[in-house]
């Protein structure tokens, strides 16, 4: 809040594909998707118009007692995209309510299994989940937890297999098995009490985009399996194709795809509805349904939202099913993001910057410590903001998760005008940052 006091917020009129318009009619380029939600551009007419017509029909009904087709289709289309291992699902509103769902469908199943001391959590170092109390205590980032640490439940931290831990010739695979080596002892000891790791495949995205080898979620499944913890991927950022596959968890399995070889549960939001409604969905695998499969009303999964399964959300997303299904949605987002990168080259060879790594639509680099003054990233996004483009750092990273709209044309803009912000927001030598008057980091 005291922040708009030197950096006023930006009041937007309108957006149309990739753009946002301001009250003044300046644009700016929607470089993080309005947080990661706009897959398809901002006013994308497929999602508008399936939620127009659905807006006719059925606007909202609850999903107690009552069904409705878009849920129903919802869920089975989703379901396909697992080989149909996680063949149910279970709706809500944001993805923190999905986390929360998560972990208490989690620790409830083994209660009704007779597991009652399976109460406790894993979760990585540099982990997001949001900021609801249950999903708070598995993240692991300061800002956001530790004025509400008194209220959280204590999970384990185990380490992250961030790539850029990396030592001297080591390589990414080899920090993920060195993670994995991590959970294991841990799971050696205390497994009877866990009830689930949960995860964010791929790419740690508020910690920072911390991206890793895939290596590591095939580790942590096979020691899932072994120790018998149930895992939970947390797909709310990296879903929806981020990562270059639909699920980002796809890219760890084999050609067979089995069932084995898939987590317990997966969290899915932000883009599943192309930025337009909030939606949030858990899938599940059947053991997982069959534990509450009772008359016993304390057995039942016991956890509701009034705006769970919304016909208009689920029409929105399955009009983002439908992008994916009828057009070439994540080979045409390989080639654009080459060009992009490409693009990128030197920007990432600029000495005050370490780091670079993309995955599928995702860019993200790191300012070096002595160039990273208090008030880097306000005025990263404030000199972004005067090139057309909004970006919000983290920290000292800088990252760029934008909408599947991009041309050659547009990621050569990008990239230039990206560059030209760093390069007026960054000292050119590391001694300005330590005279930098203090402020806080967007």
């Amino acid at each position: 809040m005291a922040l708009a006091d030197s950096m006023p917020l930006l009041a937007i009129d309108h957006a149309q594909g990739p753009w946002l318009f301001d009250v003044d009619g300046k644009r700016y380029f929607d470089a993080i998707s309005s947080w990661w939600v706009n897959l398809f551009g901002h006013s994308e007419p497929r999602i508008s118009a399936a939620i127009s017509e659905q807006l006719a029909r059925l606007p909202h009904i609850l999903l107690a007692g009552c069904t409705h087709s878009p849920a129903v289709e919802l869920a089975e289309r989703l379901s396909l995209r697992t080989q149909g291992v996680l063949g149910h699902c279970f709706f809500a509103s944001d993805g923190a309510s999905a986390v929360e769902i998560a972990l208490k469908m989690s620790a409830h199943a083994w209660r009704n299994q007779g597991q009652t001391g399976k109460t406790e959590f894993v979760c990585l170092h540099g982990g997001y989940h949001g900021e609801t109390l249950g999903a708070l205590s598995v993240t692991d980032i300061a800002v956001f937890k530790d004025a509400y640490d008194p209220l959280l439940l204590r999970p384990h931290l185990v380490m992250s297999p961030d790539a850029r831990q990396a030592g001297a010739g080591e390589t990414s695979e080899q920090v993920a098995q060195r993670a994995l080596v991590k959970l294991e002892q841990l799971l050696g000891l205390r497994a009877d009490r866990i009830a689930a790791l949960i995860l964010e495949p791929l790419v740690q995205a508020a910690g920072g985009m911390a991206m890793y080898h895939p290596a590591y979620l095939r580790g942590a499944r096979a020691l899932c399996t072994q120790f018998d913890v149930h895992l939970i991927a947390d797909e709310i950022a990296v879903g929806c194709g981020r990562t270059g596959s639909f699920f980002a968890w796809e890219q760890s399995l084999g050609d067979k795809q089995a069932s084995a070889e898939w987590p317990d549960f997966i969290c899915l939001s932000k883009g599943i509805t192309g930025g337009f409604l909030p939606l949030s969905l858990v899938l599940s695998k059947e053991d997982v349904f069959q534990a509450f499969w009772s008359r016993e009303t304390a057995k039942g999964f016991l956890h509701s939202h009034s705006y769970s399964g919304n016909p208009l959300a689920c029409s929105a997303a399955l009009a983002v099913l439908d992008h994916f299904d009828d057009r070439d949605v994540l080979g045409n987002n390989a080639q654009q993001a080459a060009i992009l990168s490409g693009h990128l080259q030197p920007l990432f060879l600029d000495e005050r910057l370490e780091h670079p790594r993309q995955m599928g639509s995702i860019w993200a680099f790191d300012v070096r410590p002595e160039y990273a003054a208090p008030d880097m990233g306000a005025r990263l996004r404030s000199r972004a903001l005067e090139h057309g483009l909004m970006i919000r750092p983290i920290g000292r990273t800088v990252y760029l998760m934008p909408p599947y709209v991009l041309t050659p044309e547009l990621s050569a803009w990008v990239a230039r005008e990206l560059s030209a912000a760093v390069d007026e927001a960054l000292p050119a030598s590391p001694a300005y940052a330590h005279r930098a008057p203090s402020a806080a980091t967007a």
